[in-house]
C-alpha cells in the first residue's frame, strides 16, 4: 500500500483551526496542540451554556414577577397558584416584560387573579 502524507489537509486544518482561535490567550492562539484543546473545551462550553442560559432567564423572571408581586400583597408561589386555578395563561417570560416595563397593566393581571 503506497504511503499517504497529509500535507495539503494538514496544512489546511492548521490554518482553519488557528483561524477559529484567534484572539485566545498565550499559546492556545499560536500553537497547535494547545489551540486544538482550547477550542474543544469551548465547544463544550458553549454547548453546556447554551441549556444553562435557559435556566438563567427563568429564574431572572421568577425574581422579576416576585419583586413585583409582593407589594401587591402577594407571593411569587401563590400568584402563579392563583393564575393555574383562574386559568390564566401568561408565561413567566410575559410576566416579567410586564412587571418591570407595563407595571399598570401588570397591577390589573394580579387584580384579576385577587
Amino acid at each position: 500500500m503506497s504511503r499517504v502524507k497529509k500535507a495539503t489537509n494538514a496544512l489546511k486544518f492548521r490554518r482553519t483551526l488557528l483561524k477559529k482561535t484567534k484572539g485566545y490567550r498565550h499559546g492556545r492562539s499560536t500553537k497547535e496542540r494547545m489551540a486544538w484543546d482550547a477550542y474543544v473545551h469551548a465547544g463544550k462550553y458553549s454547548f453546556a451554556h447554551r441549556k444553562d442560559k435557559k435556566g438563567d432567564y427563568r429564574a431572572l423572571w421568577n425574581i422579576r414577577i416576585n419583586a413585583a408581586t409582593r407589594p401587591l400583597g402577594l407571593s411569587y408561589s401563590k400568584f402563579i397558584h392563583a393564575l393555574k386555578v383562574k386559568g390564566i395563561t401568561i408565561d413567566r417570560k410575559i410576566l416579567a416584560t410586564l412587571a418591570k416595563d407595563e407595571p399598570k397593566t401588570f397591577e390589573r393581571v394580579v387584580s384579576q387573579v385577587k
